[in-house]
């Protein structure tokens, strides 16, 4: 089966009929397995898993390695293995073909007709589609199936050049005209193009403190687009930054709450990608992106110390397993000191905690400072 050996941030566009030819192309292997050959039929995925990646210094993300799981017909796995089948037939008979579209959660209740083979819990039908996308090599947006979670915000000087669905027709969406709101993000991103003068974007963890920045309008003071992720950031927010930042030749600065789960977790996302998606993270992932804040040596150097939380135990779990398993946090020392001293202080920092100093401090005091030092975190 083709695979694409793109490893920059152009996604290989899979027309929808190249992408119906590779399900048939499993379906005939498969095929040929029972009828030709009379053997049980098998599909290989890759694994995906934090122990199945390299972190690629040079390409700056995860890339995926060489294990795969096989999933061969058999008694035990008959019901999971008619479900991929399912799967694969609804997603070129229902949306390549048809032009049509599908959110995870429609997949799952799609699944209620399928008599004995179907789901019971989304989360079986959520795992089965990653696989799919792994075993085809193709993204699911371009599958025709659409995230269920909000993209992201963004405001600030940049204007997104959109179209009409149906006459294809530029739509100008300037991200400084939207009164008191943002731009939201949508699930697919590919054919947006970008017009500013801004030379920095500013991803935010918090809405809320993304809703500050937003009405002091912080991105006229700092001449930077604003993104909200409201946590780990999903897949078209991930990809419109770079898809951004690649074209206009943008910095990325990442501005998270402090502590294991902001560091490991969001913002090693949005960098490097995850073990779970690695088969997508060339893609999916800012190579470019670099940690602002809040880091360990900020209580401090803020004076923030009786404005601290003590870590939990999954705190100390997640930033101890980050320290022993992954990839990016093994190559940088820089997190690993900035994990260690979090350990050392047994405290973790929220990015609202600047309130301490005055409601506006963040954005008149804090960011400034950070912007003007410009030593962050790789």
């Amino acid at each position: 089966m083709p695979k694409s050996n793109n490893h920059t941030g152009g996604m290989d566009v899979v027309s929808k009929k190249a992408a119906s030819a590779r399900i048939v192309h499993v379906a005939d292997g498969i095929f040929t397995d029972i009828v030709k050959k009379s053997r049980k039929p098998s599909m290989k995925f890759p694994i995906r898993s934090l122990q199945n990646v390299k972190y690629d210094v040079k390409r700056g993300h995860f890339e995926i390695l060489g294990k795969t799981a096989t999933r061969t017909l058999s008694y035990n796995t008959v019901k999971t293995f008619a479900q991929s089948m399912r799967l694969l037939a609804t997603t070129k008979n229902d949306l390549l073909d048809k032009d049509d579209i599908a959110g995870k959660r429609e997949v799952y209740y799609n699944s209620k007709s399928w008599g004995e083979c179907r789901f019971n819990e989304q989360p079986e039908s959520d795992a089965l589609l990653d696989d799919m996308e792994a075993m085809l090599a193709i993204n699911r947006e371009q599958l025709g199936y659409i995230p269920d979670e909000r993209g992201g915000e963004v405001c600030g000087p940049l204007v997104v050049i959109d179209q009409d669905p149906r006459t294809r027709k530029e739509i100008k969406i300037d991200c400084t005209k939207l009164g008191t709101g943002a731009w939201s993000i949508p699930s697919q991103v590919e054919h947006l193009r970008f017009q500013t003068k801004s030379k920095l974007v500013l991803v935010v963890e918090t809405s809320s403190l993304f809703a500050r920045l937003v009405h002091h309008r912080y991105y006229e003071t700092a001449n930077c687009i604003l993104i909200s992720m409201s946590g780990v950031p999903t897949r078209a927010c991930r990809r419109f930054i770079r898809r951004l930042a690649d074209d206009q030749k943008l910095q990325v600065l990442a501005f998270t709450d402090g502590d294991p789960y902001g560091y490991c977790n969001i913002y090693r996302t949005l960098k490097v990608g995850s073990g779970q998606a690695a088969h997508i993270n060339r893609y999916f992932c800012v190579p470019q992106a670099h940690y602002l804040g809040v880091t360990p040596w900020d209580i401090k150097d803020f004076k923030l110390e009786d404005a601290t939380h003590p870590l939990e135990a999954v705190d100390i779990k997640r930033a101890k397993d980050a320290l022993k398993n992954d990839p990016f946090i093994r190559h940088h020392k820089e997190w690993q000191a900035a994990l260690e001293h979090m350990l050392k202080l047994g405290v973790r920092i929220e990015q609202q905690a600047f309130a301490k100093h005055g409601l506006n401090y963040v954005l008149e005091q804090y960011l400034p400072r950070k912007l003007k030092k410009a030593q962050f975190l790789p």
